[in-house]
């Protein structure tokens, strides 16, 4: 397969058009949290989180979100190329509204979990976690 001169110039064209759009590669942590509380305002207390404050892998970082009387908890790695973890829902029969799993950062970064509480108010609870190795390929 051989390129002519014109397609050569039209293919350069094309990669600098390509480059040249803007589009948005990292997701937005105030667009997911905008999308979660609607807009509605955010205060501090009645959710715990627990994630280490030195994480020596990025891989595998546990955390732990606690927060009586939520029905929806929100998770995001504020520093990750998409930075929502996840959204945990209870139901009026769950024993306690909390979760534990392990997530994956890509480096230093804060995680930030927000709360829907029963009667429609948003908390959040906001810890820095130090990452020595990122976990998304960095």
């Amino acid at each position: 397969m051989s390129f002519t001169r014109r397609d050569t110039l039209r293919l350069a064209m094309g990669t600098a058009f390509a480059a040249a759009i803007p589009f948005k590669v990292f997701a937005d942590v105030d667009s997911d949290v905008a999308a979660f509380t609607e807009g509605a305002e955010i205060g501090e207390g009645g959710i715990t989180l627990i994630a280490p404050e030195i994480a020596e892998n990025g891989n595998t970082v546990p955390i732990e979100v606690d927060a009586p009387g939520a029905v929806a908890i929100l998770v995001l790695a504020t520093g990750n190329p998409t930075p929502a973890v996840g959204t945990f829902n209870f139901g009026p029969l769950a024993g306690a509204q909390m979760a534990s799993t392990r997530i994956r950062l890509a480096g230093t970064q804060d995680v930030l979990a927000i709360a829907k509480m029963a009667d429609g108010t948003f908390v959040q609870a906001r810890q820095e976690v130090k990452v020595t190795i990122g976990g998304c390929g960095g």
